[in-house]
């Protein structure tokens, strides 16, 4: 049984004669009727009625239809899957990353894409948080690892890597460390250091700070941590980030910052068979179910 063999069938059962039918898939109706005889010897049973003007089903014919279309379909299936396959891998990928970005899964995922679509165009640009979800809206970019917090624009989707609350940056032994919660007034009498403004992190402070002013900013997390261990005011920074610079800092809950801050990919909907299998692979690399959040 050939899948030509049922496209003629399904062809000749919604046209009611072969003739018709034969036009409908560009054959000719001497071909159309040979498939159809074959078809119908290999089933053991008639397909047609032919005795009438118009051709109508048997019962058998009647029995059959479902399934042939059922299997056009399923081949169809498979078809546009080779196709989005043979799409990424003609493709282009760009992707951005955060400013000062040192996290390893995502190198591991670019090298993992690389290796698995030698046929794509890999290219990589560095920016700021806002300015890469701009990018990523505008279709410069196709998916980017970037900070944000609050909704993101309309037609963009995320899929978070990290989500924590902005904590304040201390360093050892400095007198706010007693407490265990800072309120603003306490930044006041300080000088806060932190992220530029569009990065995720500084986002979600700005929205509680009030009129807490950041005295010195710096590219990278890890610059803010030295410039707080070097005595030089209070940091701004995310709750894990602080946890894993224990050695150098201490972190303390802000009163009033209370959005979250994310860290995560970020691409234009929907998304196209590249983005997906990036996102495939960077879910592997870095533990979340890339296939239940991309569409």
């Amino acid at each position: 049984m050939e899948l030509r063999q049922l496209e003629y069938f399904v062809a000749v059962a919604a046209e009611s004669g072969f003739t018709t039918a034969a036009a409908r898939v560009h054959t000719t109706q001497p071909n159309i009727s040979a498939q159809i005889r074959g078809l119908e010897r290999e089933l053991g049973a008639e397909l047609f009625d032919r005795s009438g003007r118009r051709v109508a089903l048997t019962d058998a014919g009647r029995a059959a239809l479902p399934a042939a279309r059922d299997a056009l379909a399923a081949a169809e299936s498979v078809r546009q899957a080779v196709a989005d396959v043979n799409q990424v891998l003609r493709g282009h990928l760009s992707v951005g990353m955060v400013d000062g970005c040192t996290v390893r899964p995502l190198f591991t995922t670019l090298g993992l894409f690389r290796d698995r679509h030698p046929g794509v165009g890999l290219s990589l640009t560095e920016g700021a948080s806002d300015g890469l979800v701009a990018r990523v809206l505008r279709g410069e970019l196709d998916v980017a690892l970037a900070g944000y917090a609050g909704d993101l624009p309309d037609g963009v989707d995320e899929l978070p890597v990290v989500r924590e609350r902005v904590v304040a940056a201390l360093p050892l032994n400095h007198p706010l460390s007693s407490k265990k919660v800072l309120s603003l007034r306490d930044l006041h009498n300080h000088p806060v250091l932190g992220l530029p403004r569009g990065a995720g992190i500084r986002t979600a402070f700005d929205r509680g700070a009030g009129d807490v002013r950041t005295a010195l900013e710096a590219s990278s997390p890890d610059a803010v941590v030295e410039l707080v261990a070097s005595g030089l005011g209070i940091g701004v920074l995310s709750e894990s980030i602080v946890a894993d610079r224990a050695d150098a800092v201490i972190g303390r809950p802000i009163r009033g910052v209370d959005d979250l801050a994310s860290l995560g990919f970020v691409w234009r909907t929907p998304a196209g068979p590249a983005v997906q299998a990036f996102l495939g692979l960077a879910g592997r690399e870095f533990g979340f179910d890339a296939d239940q959040a991309v569409s």
